[in-house]
């Protein structure tokens, strides 16, 4: 009977052991199968944060999501691959994705230490982890986790394994890849790390935020150790590196590296993109986008605006709230401020590039973008181009003589009851049509405009870029809205001859797989004959010799050749001033967001002025080239139409004289 039992006992632990097995078998097809229904690409496929790059093709910044820069591994520090296989698998160009020696060795080793003291993992376990969706730490997940490994390793080489894993792999809150974590820990580029840097990143692996050296230094320098002590060991360096490693100064990041700027120029290339590209495309991240931004000359225009503003504030009598008053419990990004306000934008005349955009003085506090959105009254900074129209139809000359006596009831066409004053109460009778500009009178300038006729006034304006405005003699004097961005833009014809330079920020987006998706037009549509934009120049660098922008040179000192208009609307809601240098165009404006008198007297010349000469002198050196302005040759040309609307200028000019004795 005994020998019976024995023998049953041994058959039940055969069929035992053949269920164990047969079960093994299917469990082990039924994952193998599972593995097999993963789309395996899902290895290649990592979210990359699109890149920004400045107008020299340098780093800016990067759009919003997860925040990740992919690398090739020979963009990656040879001690960083070979610390992370010390510390995660020595095994790895041993096994084919499962180390069965690895996982023994882990269980003795962890039996020995009484605890789970080493993981059994190969990298590309963690790989495989890491692109899907496996589960919990569980037996199942294990289970999926070792034949998905499989999988990769029979559809990928070792290197591009590697390469996926150290792109993939998360370093901290929010950081993914080794060349974000090297930017973010040591403010270098991965291919730069030393032996010491590479191992502490392969020790933060198994702990980003335990042994995060920002809230860990202690940890951080312990799990270095640990790393390169495991090089030792395995052979990979000498144990004199191990030491230099360890003694070596670690220059941790003061504070976390910003990735992603959020400012006005970065909102303004995020509002062209949404024009230029699909919603998908931008989704699908990894774009290299190149913009036209001078990230010194943008944080010189912030600088300079919020700085000229803040002495605004100071002076006497200031009647509106400070932005030093403006609390954490006030702010409200998405609404408009209390206190004074201001924008400015920077176009390079050579491409119409934009090389600054400043919405606003914080962008943390308001993002509305000023610069791009804010359709305001320009004022005087219009009546450029109604002289220039005029000069172009032969209507006048710079030197013809043109009336600044009050005007009177029905003298203007289409006006009855329209006569403008001067800003300054005084009239001077005949005085040549130049004087109209450099000293802003408005009675010139609405005769001149009369001269010139509302539709080609308005025909100008369309051809440099400002939209439609209304079909009124006060357009002469500015009586209508449009943004500081088409404004700036429009007075570029004036350095370029004629030609109107469309401003754009984006240069060209090349997707993931380094094909160009977008370039910029560059076209540069003629608007004003050359010679007449010569004669602008010419009287708006006299503006800032000794007209209304004189401040500039007496007291700002600001000496370069340049040339500029002052605008201020009525009430002085509105301070302007919009000016060029043979290189540059810039536009500034000053005021409330709810429109309302910002001080008696707030004039563009006393407000604004001064942002735009901090800005042009900060736009120095060879980059931007202040020479003499350019001379354009060439007689003034007739209407765009071939029209001529108003008498010759011999007989405008018998006629001021007419006004001037009393004549009607």
């Amino acid at each position: 009977m005994a020998r019976k039992s024995k023998k049953t006992r041994r058959s039940c632990a055969s069929t035992l052991l053949i269920f164990g097995v047969v079960i093994a078998l299917l469990a082990c097809v039924v994952y193998a199968v599972w593995a097999q229904t993963l789309d395996i690409k899902g290895v290649e496929q990592m979210e990359e944060r699109s890149a920004v790059y400045d107008m020299d093709g340098k780093y800016y910044s990067r759009l919003k999501g997860e925040n990740r820069v992919i690398v090739g591994l020979q963009d990656v520090s040879p001690s960083f691959i070979k610390a992370l296989l010390a510390r995660e698998d020595t095994r790895f160009y041993k096994h084919h994705g499962v180390d069965p020696i690895g996982i023994a060795r882990a269980v003795v080793r962890n039996i020995v230490h009484f605890h789970v003291r080493e993981g059994a993992s190969t990298l590309t376990q963690q790989l495989a982890r890491n692109s899907f969706p496996l589960g919990g730490k569980n037996l199942h997940r294990k289970m999926l986790e070792a034949f998905v490994a499989l999988r990769i390793e029979r559809n990928y080489t070792k290197k591009q394994i590697l390469e996926y894993y150290v792109n993939r792999i998360y370093f901290g809150p929010g950081f993914y890849g080794i060349e974000t974590a090297s930017q973010i820990y040591f403010n270098k580029h991965a291919p730069d790390l030393s032996l010491g840097e590479s191992a502490m990143l392969a020790g933060l692996i198994r702990g980003p935020t335990k042994f995060s050296p920002f809230k860990n230094m202690k940890g951080a320098l312990a799990q270095r150790d640990t790393v390169l002590d495991r090089m030792v060991e395995l052979k990979m360096i000498s144990k004199a590196q191990a030491e230099s490693g360890k003694h070596a100064k670690l220059n941790i990041a003061k504070r976390r590296t910003a990735l992603t700027q959020e400012n006005y120029a970065m909102d303004a290339v995020m509002r062209d993109l949404d024009l230029v590209l699909t919603d998908d495309q931008v989704g699908e991240g990894g774009l290299k986008i190149y913009t036209t931004i001078d990230p010194q000359l943008q944080k010189a225009a912030q600088s300079a605006l919020d700085g000229e503003l803040r002495k605004i504030e100071q002076r006497p009598g200031w009647s509106h709230p400070k932005r030093s008053d403006y609390t954490v419990e006030m702010r409200d990004a998405r609404q408009p401020t209390n206190y004074l306000q201001g924008a400015v934008m920077v176009v390079d005349n050579r491409d119409g590039g934009i090389r600054a955009i400043v919405g606003g003085r914080d962008f943390a506090e308001s993002n509305f973008n000023r610069a791009l959105l804010s359709p305001r009254q320009v004022g005087s900074t219009f009546k450029p181009f109604v002289y220039a129209t005029a000069f172009a139809r032969g209507a006048l000359q710079p030197g013809t003589l043109v009336d600044d006596s009050p005007i009177r009831a029905g003298e203007l066409r289409g006006a009855a009851g329209w006569s403008p004053a001067n800003s300054d109460g005084t009239y001077r009778g005949m005085l040549p049509a130049e004087d109209g500009l450099i000293l802003s009178r408005n009675t010139m300038s609405a005769r001149v405009g009369d001269m010139a006729g509302i539709d080609a006034v308005q025909r100008t304006a369309l051809a440099v870029g400002i939209g439609k405005i209304p079909h009124l003699p006060s357009i002469f004097l500015g009586s209508f809205e449009t943004t500081l961005k088409e404004l700036t833009t429009a007075y570029t014809v004036f350095p370029n001859g004629g030609v109107h330079q469309l401003a754009y920020i984006i240069e060209r987006i090349d997707n993931s797989d380094g094909e160009v998706i977008y370039l910029a037009n560059h076209s540069a549509p003629a608007a004003l004959p050359p010679g007449v934009c010569g004669e602008i120049t010419g009287i708006l660098q006299k503006v800032l010799d000794h007209g209304t922008a004189a401040a500039a040179r007496s007291s700002l000192g600001f000496n370069k050749p340049a040339a500029g208009k002052t605008g201020t609307t009525n009430d002085y809601r509105d301070a302007w001033f919009v000016g060029y240098t043979k290189s540059l165009t810039c536009g500034v404006w000053v005021g409330l967001d709810q429109p309302e008198t910002i001080m008696a007297h707030g004039y563009g010349s006393a407000l604004a002025l001064p942002v735009w000469v901090d800005v042009m002198n900060a736009a120095s050196g060879q980059r931007y080239p202040a020479t003499a302005l350019p001379v354009f040759e060439g007689a003034t040309q007739p209407a765009v139409d071939g029209r001529r609307e108003n008498p010759a200028p011999g007989q405008n000019f018998f006629r001021s004289l007419k006004r001037f004795f009393g004549g009607h």
